[in-house]
């Protein structure tokens, strides 16, 4: 009984809920909240795709490009407020890296400084595998997610996909990332196995440079990688008997006097750094990442980060992966290292770095003061025994073993130490190696004027130009007036030193201004003022100290 009851009340129901709904109810609104109700569903059901699309588009982005297919690659050049970058698609490599706060000369007209050197006709940042395990990939010619040639970044960031899809169907993805306000890029390497094997090999990554035959010797240039936490430093005359470093790899370099170009992995891992020199100084340093095996149908990435830019200690710093320890002055790295904060220290109050250096070698000698008194003192004392030494000769000079005697007790009844004019030279001696190689490879230096004619305290100075050779003298041509000058004050120095020993070591001794003339002649300008600044607070020193020995 209490069935037919439950559907006849139901069927009521539904009769009184048709009726007014016919009557009663706004159709249009029914038809608005369709309509709104289709387009939620439309958005969920598209979104995902969409999303899918950007992360993994097979379809689209793997077809090969007309580009691709007539092996004709483009050039693309992505613009920031720092720099100008050529990425070309065969390899996406680098091709040209133009920085633009640096010109290549001090002149005015100047073009802005390239990094990549103009022998490199593969460019750098090349992707390979250690085993050769992907064929075609050597000569590949990629295809860019872009359709401009032209990127420019005022601000924010951007990132730039280059594709390759060989025959077997294995993709291998570069994705360089740029950012406006940093030298530093990124740039993620993936391989995508659409083959039916799988591939175990090793991907590396190499970073390429060129070096002349007639490269400078005065300061490292060449590769350099943080292994194990520890800077190593391969001279290129060393990379024939030892190619290969293993160990945990912070970075990867390849660096100039003034600029360097590195690859660093987000995650150091054990791995590998593979050094070749070819003919004519084309120098290959690769990256090989661990062995992987990537199995048909998965993928593999690995992300790193690139700068290329200017050695800046200071920059290099705030970039953070121990970069600033690519910046190594040699053996007395810890003294130059103070050295070059305190001038930045002074230019920061003087914006000048030839009165910086002025100031630097003012407090040098204040602090090596004491120690010139004493030597100098020294010296004055030498020379009012001269007398009593050449007594000493003349009565035992064929008794050596009684004349070493006599002098020594000489000395100790004088309280003369024999050595004590040497130690103020002695002491100077790891100062002025901190300063050369300070002032040599700092980039603060470089093109940066002094006064009058001196243009660039990294380069020698030269007054004039002149179109022929001058013997010793390397080019360009021209008077070194402050390199001159420097010779003199030393000249003056020799002739204030009072003659200890020998009448022909003394002449002897009057030749170093020449010499020590003809070895600055080739020097930095901002070295030779270091010196003759020196000079001449010396030849006060020296004055003053001959005065009250008088």
């Amino acid at each position: 009984m209490e069935q037919p009851r439950f559907i006849i009340a139901v069927v009521l129901s539904f009769g009184v809920f048709l009726i007014w709904n016919y009557f009663f109810v706004d159709k249009n609104q029914v038809k608005k909240i369709e309509e709104k109700t289709e387009v939620q569903q439309t958005v969920k059901t598209e979104a995902p795709i969409a999303d899918m699309a950007a992360k993994a588009p097979e379809k689209k982005v793997y077809q090969e490009s007309s580009a691709q297919q007539n092996n004709i690659p483009r050039v693309i050049k992505i613009k920031t407020p720092n720099y100008s970058v050529d990425i070309d698609e065969k390899g996406a490599a680098i091709k040209s890296f133009v920085l633009s706060k640096y010109k290549e000369t001090v002149n005015s007209d100047s073009p802005n400084k390239e990094i990549i050197p103009k022998e490199l006709e593969r460019g750098t940042v090349i992707t390979g595998f250690a085993g050769q395990s992907v064929p075609g990939l050597e000569s590949a010619v990629f295809t860019s997610d872009i359709k401009s040639e032209l990127v420019e970044i005022s601000e924010g960031e951007k990132e730039v996909l280059f594709y390759w899809k060989s025959e077997n169907g294995i993709v291998i993805e570069k994705k360089y990332s740029f950012s406006s306000g940093t030298y530093m890029m990124g740039l993620a390497v993936k391989v995508i196995n659409g083959s039916s094997e799988p591939i175990k090999d090793s991907l590396v990554v190499s970073l390429n440079s060129y070096y002349p035959e007639t490269k400078s010797e005065a300061g490292f240039e060449g590769p350099s990688a943080l292994l194990n936490n520890s800077l190593e430093q391969v001279p290129l005359k060393d990379i024939e008997d030892k190619g290969v470093y293993t160990g945990t790899l912070k970075w990867l370099s390849v660096q100039d006097r003034y600029f360097m170009s590195s690859l660093i992995p987000k995650i150091p891992v054990e791995t590998k750094m593979r050094l070749f020199l070819k003919d004519k100084g084309f120098l290959e340093a690769q990256y090989v990442n661990p062995q992987k095996e990537i199995q048909p149908g998965a993928q593999e990435q690995v992300e790193f980060n690139l700068f290329f830019g200017p050695k800046s200690f200071k920059l290099l710093k705030s970039l953070g992966h121990d970069l600033n320890l690519a910046i190594n002055f040699g053996w007395f790295d810890f003294l130059a290292k103070p050295f070059l904060y305190f001038m930045n220290f002074l230019y920061g109050f003087i914006p000048n770095y030839g009165v910086a250096i002025i100031l630097l070698t003012v407090v040098t000698k204040i602090i090596f003061w004491p120690l010139g008194s004493k030597s100098y003192k020294s010296m004055n004392e030498m020379k009012k025994i001269q007398p009593l030494l050449a007594e000493i000769k003349e009565k035992y000079g064929n008794d050596k073993k009684r004349m070493n005697e006599e002098v020594m007790g000489l000395y100790k009844t004088y309280k003369i130490n024999p050595l004590g004019g040497c130690l103020p030279m002695v002491a100077q001696i790891p100062v002025f190696f901190a300063l050369y190689r300070m002032l040599y490879e700092t980039i603060e230096l470089r093109h940066a004027p002094f006064l009058f004619w001196i243009k660039d305290l990294s380069a020698p100075d030269r007054l004039f130009q002149f179109a022929f050779s001058v013997p010793f003298m390397e080019p360009p041509y021209g008077i070194p007036v402050l390199t001159i000058i420097m010779g003199a004050t030393m000249f003056i120095q020799q002739k204030m030193t009072p003659a200890v020993g020998d009448p022909t070591q003394a002449k002897m001794m009057m030749i170093l201004p020449f010499v020590f003339t003809v070895i600055f002649v080739n020097f930095s300008a901002g070295l030779v003022l270091y010196w003759l600044i020196n000079n001449v607070l010396s030849i006060l020193q020296q004055y003053i100290i001959s005065r009250k020995a008088a």
